[in-house]
């Protein structure tokens, strides 16, 4: 997987930013772990899961990661049915 893979046809600037995001994060294994998820789920995200895979994406990579992999606790804020959504989206990926 080396990158975005999605078009951005079709969806709203909010949708489109967030993608963007995703796969521009920083820190490659991050990129990978949201880009990825963010290509096949972000026009299915409503209004309230997009507010909340934003607030994620404000986040800092290392700590996405620590909380994607398991190797840090997920904040009450963040332990968000979204952000198991993304952990179940790379079951593989994730050494748990």
């Amino acid at each position: 997987m080396t990158g975005m893979t999605r078009s951005s046809a079709g969806l709203s600037g909010r949708q489109r930013k967030a993608l963007y995001r995703a796969w521009h994060r920083g820190m490659r294994e991050t990129d990978l772990l949201l880009g990825s998820f963010a290509d096949t789920e972000i026009s299915n995200l409503d209004n309230s899961e997009l507010a909340t895979f934003e607030q994620l994406l404000d986040q800092p990579d290392a700590e996405i990661l620590g909380w994607l992999t398991g190797s840090c606790d997920i904040p009450a804020e963040f332990n968000t049915p979204l952000l198991q959504r993304i952990r179940n989206f790379h079951p593989d990926d994730l050494d748990r």
